[in-house]
C-alpha cells in the first residue's frame, strides 16, 4: 500500500526527520490560503499521486506570489495526472501539497528497502539526488552506494558514516545524516514498510539536511497490524479491478493484453502466461485464485476478468490439489451463465474430481472449449483471441 507525500511526509515529522513546512489542500483557495499560512515569497504546489515523475508531468509548480499558487492548484485539481509510472489514463488529482520553497545547495537519494538476495534490509544512498534512481543506476552504476543492514546488529554508525562519506558530506552534515539515517531505519520496522525513498534529500545553502520529497510503501501483508496506516489508504488512486480483486483475497494484476487468465498457483499462472506469449498471445492479467479456492471465488474471480473490455478469449488453467476441479467447473459454469459471457472461454483441468468437472462443463451445454493440455489450451485461447479480434 502506498502514501502520499503528505502523509509520508507527517510520519517523518513524527520521527524526527527534517522535512519542509507544508500544507495539504483539497481546493485552489485551500492551496493560496496554505501558501499565506506558510509565509515566505517562495512555494512548491505537489499534485498528490502515488507515481513518480510528477516535475516532468507537470505536477510539481515553484510559484512566487499566492496567485501564481491559486492557478497551480487550480490547474491540477480535478485532472488526472499521466506520468510515465501511471500509464495513459493516469491518476486522478484529489489534492496538492503546498511546501514552503527551500534554498537547495546539493540534491542526494536515499532509501531503505529489502536487498532480497541478501534476507537484509539495504540502505542506498547516491549524490545524482533528483533524477530517477533507475537511470542512474543503469548508466551510472558506479554512484549507487549500499549498505546492507544486519537483523540482529540493526543500522551501524560506521555504515551511516562510509555513505556520508561517499555522498561528500562532512563535518556536522554527516552527524546529521547519521540521525536521519536512524530514525528511518526506525520508521521502517516500526511500521512494516517495503520503501521508503527520499528523493531528493537536499542539503541547504545552511548546511541542514531535509528530506524534499517522501515516499512510503507498506507491506500489504503486515496491515492487519498497522491500523493508523491502513487508514490513510486512498483507494482513488489504485487499479479498480485490482482493488475489487482485494475484496475478494485474490491475487490480481492488470496487464495490457487481451486474454484473460484464471489460474491457481502463482507458479501456474506465470508459466500460463508464459505460453500465451510463447504463441504470440497477450495476457490481459495475472490471476490467481489461490489454493483453497471455491466455487464462490471462482465465480467473483471470473466476474473480474470478464468486466475488463479489452478481453478478447478467457484461458481457465487449473491443477486440482487442495482445490477440487468440480468445484472450479461450478464456479465458471456459475460465472458464464450470470455474466452472459460473449467471448469464448478455454478450460484445462487436471487433478482432483478432474474427471468429474470435465463432466460438468460438458452437460452444461455452454459454449465452453475444452483443453488437453496446456500447451493445447494456449494455442486453442489465442487462436480465438485473434478471431475476436478481426
Amino acid at each position: 500500500m502506498n502514501l502520499h507525500e503528505y502523509q509520508a511526509k507527517d510520519l517523518f515529522h513524527s520521527y524526527g526527520i527534517p522535512v519542509p513546512a507544508g500544507k495539504v489542500a483539497a481546493s485552489a483557495d485551500e492551496a493560496a490560503a496554505a501558501a499565506g499560512a506558510l509565509g515566505g515569497a517562495v512555494w512548491v504546489v505537489k499534485a498528490q499521486v502515488h507515481a513518480g515523475g510528477r516535475g516532468k508531468a507537470g505536477g510539481v509548480k515553484l510559484a512566487r506570489d499566492v496567485d501564481a499558487v491559486r492557478a497551480a492548484a487550480a490547474g491540477m485539481l480535478g485532472k488526472r495526472l499521466v506520468t510515465a509510472q501511471t500509464g495513459a489514463e493516469g491518476l486522478p488529482v484529489e489534492r496538492v501539497y503546498v511546501e514552503a520553497g527551500s534554498d537547495i545547495a546539493r540534491e542526494l537519494y536515499l532509501s531503505l528497502t529489502l536487498n532480497r538476495e541478501r534476507g537484509r534490509i539495504a540502505l542506498i544512498a547516491s549524490a545524482s539526488g533528483g533524477m530517477d534512481i533507475e537511470e542512474v543506476a543503469h548508466q551510472s552504476p558506479e554512484k549507487i552506494l549500499a549498505a546492507n543492514i544486519h537483523p540482529a546488529a540493526g543500522l551501524q554508525g560506521f555504515q551511516a558514516r562510509e555513505l556520508a562519506f561517499g555522498l561528500g558530506l562532512s563535518g556536522a552534515e554527516i552527524t546529521q545524516f547519521q540521525s536521519l539515517t536512524a530514525a528511518l531505519y526506525r520508521l521502517y520496522l516500526d511500521k512494516d514498510l517495503s520503501l521508503v525513498e527520499v528523493n531528493p534529500l537536499i542539503v541547504t545553502r545552511s548546511g541542514a539536511l531535509v528530506a524534499l520529497d517522501a515516499k512510503i510503501n507498506v507491506d500489504a501483508n503486515a496491515l492487519f497490524r498497522q491500523g493508523e496506516l491502513t487508514a490513510l489508504r486512498d483507494a482513488s488512486q489504485e487499479d479498480p479491478m485490482e482493488r475489487r480483486a482485494s475484496e475478494h483475497d485474490l491475487n490480481y494484476v492488470s496487464l495490457d493484453g487481451d486474454i484473460a487468465c484464471m489460474v491457481n498457483g502463482a507458479g501456474l499462472a506465470m508459466a500460463t502466461m508464459d505460453l500465451i506469449k510463447l504463441h504470440h498471445g497477450q495476457p490481459a492479467n495475472f490471476l490467481d485464485v489461490g489454493g483453497g479456492a471455491t466455487s464462490e471465488r471462482v465465480t467473483a474471480a471470473f466476474e473480474l476478468i470478464l468486466s475488463n473490455s479489452r478481453v478478447r478469449a478467457v484461458l481457465v488453467n487449473i491443477f486440482g490439489g487442495i482445490v477440487r476441479c468440480d468445484l472450479i467447473a461450478e464456479g465458471v459454469i456459475n460465472a458464464v451463465k450470470k455474466v452472459g459471457v460473449k467471448v469464448p472461454v478455454v478450460v484445462r483441468l487436471e487433478g482432483t474430481n478432474a474427471d468429474k468437472a470435465r463432466a460438468l462443463l460438458a452437460g452444461s451445454s455452454l459454449a465452453i472449449t475444452a483443453a488437453a493440455d496446456l500447451t493445447d489450451a494456449a494455442r486453442k485461447v489465442v487462436a480465438l483471441a485473434a478471431r475476436g479480434r478481426a
